[in-house]
């Protein structure tokens, strides 16, 4: 089965308005921003997308939100959006705050076909309110649902036609739990190779779990916080 599609376009082409997103990266590292952008030029809209944060008022999800594409986001970290405070802040925006071990782990147990975990994370706060708590060996653990997204849409360094991938340092962070997680998996990479280029031994995702595959072009690799040693 080809999984190889021309581009960004053609990958999201039955994402429809209303659907479930989990987009890996963590701040502006490891995103699918060449998706994003098809994403954000396609006018889909009433999205719920999952990801570690919202990415910034230009750049990553931020793009999303600025066109008003998103109706929930379900994140760990969201403090570099102006846009996403003031859509928080108005009630134009739903927003569900997870610990991020716990959006990792929910994003791990759909890939495992679990479809429950319990964390000790959250207990006798706001984050369990509602929510189904266990006792075990005299420990309180709360009920957390594994995610249920219709794609999960990463970011590799190297894939093959074949679908596997390899993730380049920190960028590995939420993409290989999400890319196990999605009922569709898209993946764009910077390098596409052949079957039997990659070292099997250094592949973090196999092409099992990925459904579609494009290499993007001239990736812009932003910093999120430039921190430099004075002179």
């Amino acid at each position: 089965m080809n999984k190889v599609v021309s581009g960004a376009q053609e990958a999201i082409n039955d994402i429809k308005d209303g659907m479930t997103l989990m987009l890996g990266g963590f701040g502006l590292c490891g995103l699918p921003e060449k998706t994003i952008l098809a994403l954000a030029a396609s006018g889909i809209k009433d999205l719920t997308c999952i990801s570690n944060n919202a990415g910034v008022d230009d750049f990553g999800i931020g793009l999303l939100l600025r066109n008003r594409q998103v109706k929930k986001m379900i994140s760990s970290y969201v403090g570099e959006n102006a846009e996403f405070e003031r859509q928080l802040l108005s009630g134009e925006l739903e927003v569900e705050l997870i610990p991020q071990g716990t959006l990792a782990t929910r994003c791990m147990a759909a890939g495992y076909g679990m479809p429950a975990i319990f964390t000790p994370a959250g207990i006798g706060t706001e984050v369990a309110e509602g929510k189904e708590v266990r006792k075990f060996n005299g420990k309180d653990y709360l009920m957390e649902m594994a995610f249920d997204a219709d794609f999960a849409i990463v970011k590799a360094w190297k894939g093959d036609t074949m679908g596997n991938l390899v993730y380049r340092s920190t960028a590995r962070n939420f993409n290989p739990v999400m890319a196990m997680a999605g009922k569709v998996t898209i993946a764009e990479v910077e390098e596409l190779v052949e079957p039997g280029e990659l070292d099997p031994d250094h592949i973090h995702t196999p092409g099992i779990y990925v459904h579609r595959i494009f290499k993007g072009e001239n990736y812009e690799k932003r910093v999120e916080q430039r921190t430099v040693r004075k002179r």
